[in-house]
């Protein structure tokens, strides 16, 4: 279809034709919502242990928080072994249920045994030739710690403790583990050394993986040779505990790290503590209580906010000299940490041109904080006006 206007230009007759079937433009859509106001940080009141250091962490928000800002490395005992699994995992991952390659026990394997029968490490027996599998090596050296199953399985990846260890410490850089350093696979050595808030940087991808996390969950474990054996990690079970590592050395006091679900404003949540340097009579036990009162004060700190309402105007639709405002098809709840802030992102999804009509999606708002990801559809408040002749020629 053509369209004619007459124009007068210096007195001549000029006709312009236009072709009215041609395609519209495009509309420009502009991100319209107010970003969330930003809120000074303040460190929230924890009841942090006396003694040792210690830190939290809450995945699912992006929360974290440390008894001290200027925490320093301490040795780590047998919370290496997070790292360790970590690692295996990566390097041979495995599927709930699959049993993984087998792994031939060898002279040097036995050894390993004896010395730690020797030196009172915890330890899981093993014969010479044994068949063993990956995923038993994992639950004798997470369950029941077993010292020997560390340096197993770090052989059997790297071919030497040398090389497996560089892994750990590279690995641990990627996480952003600064403070952290790895002298062998197990943690009885003492320059294995870490701070709270560094591992959790460990222990949070360690739990999202489901056959780590399957591990952690297990009070015993039952091995071909050893036999069953039951976990050191206290209070597991007891309180919606979940996991996930404790160590023990003369050196490092008791350690643990913690993972109990928690019912945060209807949300089933994780949340992650972490104590090291505990002393007294019962020191796993002592950091077990610790870490978990860490971690019901650190559920009750989580708050929830409303980030984006049902109708709230999102974003603006111009074309051809008309603007129509868009607005959000759903409200979005979010978990909330103090100082915390939403990252908000429109995404535009749909090439809207001049004429269309009201409540057409244009696109969507995603919001995200921490794990959270919310997605929100964003529609056409009203019809945008479809150009005039005029307006389409000048």
């Amino acid at each position: 279809m053509l369209g004619v206007v007459m124009l007068l230009v210096a007195g001549a007759a000029v006709v312009a034709v236009l072709r009215l079937d041609a395609p519209l433009p495009v509309a420009t859509v502009t991100n319209a919502l107010t970003p969330p106001a930003s809120t000074s940080f303040t460190a929230p009141a924890l009841p942090w242990p006396t003694v040792g250091e210690s830190a939290v962490a809450v995945p699912y928000v992006g929360a974290a928080a440390q008894s001290t800002p200027d925490e320093r490395p301490v040795p780590i005992a047998s919370l290496t072994k997070m790292m360790t699994a970590y690692v295996i995992l990566h390097d041979h991952p495995l599927a709930v249920g699959q049993d993984g390659p087998m792994v031939t026990i060898t002279q040097a394997d036995l050894d390993d045994f004896d010395n730690d029968t020797v030196t009172d490490q915890a330890n899981a027996q093993v014969v010479l030739g044994e068949q063993i599998s990956e995923r038993d090596l994992l639950g004798g050296m997470l369950v029941h710690s077993a010292n020997n199953f560390a340096y197993t399985l770090a052989l059997w990846d790297a071919g030497s403790l040398s090389a497996f260890v560089a892994k750990m410490n590279a690995t641990a850089a990627q996480l952003g583990m600064d403070h952290t350093h790895y002298a062998d696979a197990s943690g009885y050595d003492q320059d294995s050394q870490s701070t709270p808030a560094d591992l959790l940087k460990v222990a949070a991808p360690d739990m999202a993986d489901p056959v780590f996390a399957g591990f952690v969950r297990m009070p015993s474990i039952t091995l071909p040779v050893a036999g069953t054996l039951s976990t050191y990690t206290p209070l597991l079970g007891i309180q919606g505990v979940i996991g996930v590592k404790s160590g023990f050395t003369t050196v490092a006091g008791g350690c643990d790290v913690l993972a109990v679900m928690r019912s945060v404003h209807g949300v089933s949540t994780m949340v992650l503590t972490a104590v090291t340097g505990q002393q007294g009579l019962n020191v796993l036990g002592q950091a077990g209580l610790q870490a978990l009162n860490l971690a019901n004060a650190t559920a009750k700190v989580v708050g929830a906010q409303t980030y984006v309402h049902q109708g709230e105007e999102v974003a603006t639709v111009a074309a051809a000299g008309h603007t129509v405002l868009a607005t959000a098809a759903g409200s979005r709840r979010f978990l909330t940490w103090p100082g915390s802030t939403v990252v908000q992102h429109l995404v535009v999804t749909r090439h809207v041109r001049p004429g269309a009509a009201k409540g057409t999606t244009i696109g969507s708002l995603v919001l995200t904080m921490g794990r959270q990801r919310q997605v929100v559809p964003v529609r056409l408040s009203r019809a945008l006006p479809k150009e005039s002749l005029t307006q389409r020629l000048f």
